[in-house]
């Protein structure tokens, strides 16, 4: 293990809640107003952490060691995401495939403390999240699975320095599909627009946020800790197919994080200039995702 391998994970703990304040930021200077801080996403984690938390009765312990639960399998997935020319914390082949399943992990979780509360509005939730989750994540492992082949290894760091290193990657046509459906996999994993709209308040058109209508103070805080972290590892593999790894560790470094902040605003950017899509147009982008990942296998 190189020293360097400790960076991702040390900078996704702690610039992590930067980027949603990065996407409301972009947010409000497309709709002409001054909108909340930049760091506003860490004062209200701040807020969160000092206060207290209430329980129903109806709850189990299932319902409180869910936050804590998905945040863990969250955290560990830093550790298997490269940035730039920093190979992963814990690297080893196949690692891709245990990034999906903790990701589903910290989601099974969410989902099993929203039906343990045993409301009608956090069970609709719940029922949306999976179904959209069934199809996000095949066209995520068809992704992956296509870099796999155009890279001959199964394991992401070696992804990320074999795909790079390749003359023209970027203008590949496989390369592009594979970016196209892991940016609208980004877009349905973390609850963003056209999937879902993260601030609404009517409980029938919510679907990650319904969810967690229960949840307050510290567990709250480790639910949009967690979101924020999801949302850093999934432009962080999207970041590790696009930036060059041979010019320096520092530079690609700085690249890969500049990619990722690119990334937050692209996101501000969609959600400010449209809608989120009626429920039923959902899986057919989902679906149209999982396409474009099996067309990249066929074109590599």
């Amino acid at each position: 293990m190189k020293p360097i391998s400790l960076l991702t994970p040390l900078i996704a703990i702690v610039c992590a809640p930067l980027l949603p304040g990065v996407i409301h930021r972009t947010k409000s200077i497309m709709a002409g107003r001054q909108g909340p801080p930049l760091l506003q996403p860490y004062f209200d984690l701040f807020k969160l952490a000092r206060k207290g938390t209430v329980f129903s009765r109806t709850t189990s312990p299932v319902f409180r060691t869910g936050p804590v639960i998905g945040t863990a399998a969250t955290v560990t997935v830093l550790g298997l995401v490269p940035l730039g020319s920093a190979p992963a914390l814990l690297s080893f082949s196949g690692d891709f495939i245990l990034l999906a399943y903790l990701l589903g992990l910290a989601r099974f979780v969410t989902v099993m403390a929203a039906l343990d509360t045993g409301s009608s509005f956090e069970g609709i939730g719940a029922s949306r999240e999976v179904f959209f989750a069934a199809l996000a994540e095949p066209a995520l492992l068809l992704a992956l699975t296509a870099v796999a082949l155009i890279t001959g290894s199964l394991s992401l760091s070696e992804m990320s320095l074999r795909l790079t290193g390749i003359d023209g990657f970027l203008l590949h046509p496989a390369t592009i599909l594979i970016i196209i459906a892991l940016f609208l996999v980004l877009l349905a994993e973390n609850a963003r627009i056209p999937v879902d709209d993260p601030n609404t308040h009517l409980e029938l058109t919510m679907i990650h946020e319904v969810m967690i209508l229960d949840h307050s103070g510290p567990d709250l805080g480790l639910i949009e800790y967690s979101s924020a972290l999801k949302f850093f590892i999934f432009s962080a593999v999207i970041s590790a197919m696009l930036v060059p790894s041979g010019h320096g560790p520092v530079l690609s470094l700085a690249a890969a994080l500049t990619v990722i902040l690119l990334l937050a605003v692209l996101t501000g950017l969609i959600e400010a200039s449209m809608a989120r899509l009626r429920i039923t147009r959902v899986p057919q982008m989902m679906v149209g995702a999982g396409v474009l990942a099996i067309l990249a296998l066929l074109l590599q």
